[in-house]
């Protein structure tokens, strides 16, 4: 059961609610909590540690909605945050997502489009909260993969499988935050961290709406894989959905001259799955190499600012359903002949 904080200070808020979702109340699909300002808001998420998502008015007594978005983050940067106020303007929308706002709604209510935000919404926060767990998973996994650990979870076939090392058909995509380096190197630590959040967060929502998971972050990009039918279409999809969305960002607090564009370079084809690193360390990590990652990455660093870059083999194969241009030939390290390249535009 999804639950819902609503905080605003019209007392007929909470009545409408009740009225418009009483069918989802009943099935048990959503449970809605109610504030009539940010304070007390706040004291019912220390109870409601596990809410999903909060919709919340500006304009509120004690403590108003902007307020109570930068205390959501400080508490917990898995409860999803949407705005629901008659204050539209741009600035307020700036500030709001800034702030962590996953959405904005204005009144008056159409209740249709805020059904159809609170999916979305809850889609998202549910994704946040199993990429954490896989991580916590995962990352217990990488400290204790050893025979004693393995033992005490009694399942030799989990062992097999955990330690199965295999060769794959994907598309791998490495993203390059163009200029971010620079900025780095400038801007307050916190800025920095919150910058780069703020756009990878941006990116992997549009990887994972195609399937693809993050296999690592790369300083200030990310590696992403894409296996199973036409992988190589829904990471050119997840790609053009991510130049997209981050040239559409609106400028961060503390960085306000910053522009955000990426580069991209994919490549698809065989690659070996396996976990990967040090036994001595005991941490490794299940992730993929070979020729196809390698060239994957070769062509992010030649790709230019908007740029996605994918090799002659894969524009053959997608030629038809994508918008592509020849770029020329370019020369890569270990690679005896040049290689032709080509750009995806739409």
């Amino acid at each position: 059961m999804a639950k819902i904080l609503v905080v605003d200070d019209e007392a007929d808020l909470e009545t409408l609610i009740k009225q418009k979702f009483r069918k989802e109340i009943r099935a048990q699909e959503y449970e809605f909590f109610f504030a009539e300002n940010g304070k007390i808001a706040l004291e019912k998420l220390q109870n409601q540690p596990d809410m999903d998502i909060v919709m919340s008015d500006i304009n509120m007594p004690e403590m108003d909605g902007l307020t109570l978005l930068s205390k959501i983050n400080e508490m917990s940067p898995l409860i999803k945050s949407v705005i629901v106020s008659a204050y539209g303007d741009m600035e307020n929308i700036r500030t709001a997502m800034n702030r962590g706002a996953f959405d904005f709604i204005t009144k008056p209510i159409d209740f249709k489009d805020l059904t159809l935000t609170m999916q979305k919404t809850l889609k998202h926060a549910q994704h946040l909260r199993e990429t954490l767990q896989a991580i916590k998973e995962n990352n217990i996994l990488k400290m204790y993969v050893d025979e004693s650990v393995l033992n005490f979870m009694g399942n030799r076939e989990y062992e097999s499988k955990l330690m199965a090392n295999e060769t794959i058909d994907g598309t791998v995509a490495f993203i390059d935050i163009c200029g971010f380096t620079a900025i780095s190197e400038t801007a307050p630590p916190d800025t920095v961290v919150r910058m780069i959040n703020t756009f990878f967060d941006a990116m992997v929502q549009e990887i994972m709406n195609q399937e693809g998971y993050i296999d690592k972050f790369i300083g200030d990009a990310i590696m992403a894989v894409f296996r199973g039918e036409y992988h190589l279409d829904r990471a050119l999809d997840a790609a053009l959905a991510v130049c997209t969305k981050i040239n559409n960002l609106p400028p961060l607090e503390g960085a306000e001259n910053f522009k955000p564009q990426v580069s991209i370079g994919i490549k698809s084809g065989e690659m070996v799955c396996g976990n990967i690193g040090s036994a001595s360390l005991k941490r490794l990590d299940y992730t993929v190499i070979g020729d196809t990652v390698n060239t994957a990455a070769r062509f992010q660093d030649a790709s230019k600012p908007n740029q996605i870059i994918i090799s002659e083999e894969c524009y053959h194969q997608v030629k038809e359903s994508f918008k592509c241009e020849k770029v020329g030939s370019i020369s890569l390290k270990n690679k005896a002949n040049p290689v032709t390249i080509y750009q995806v535009l739409e």
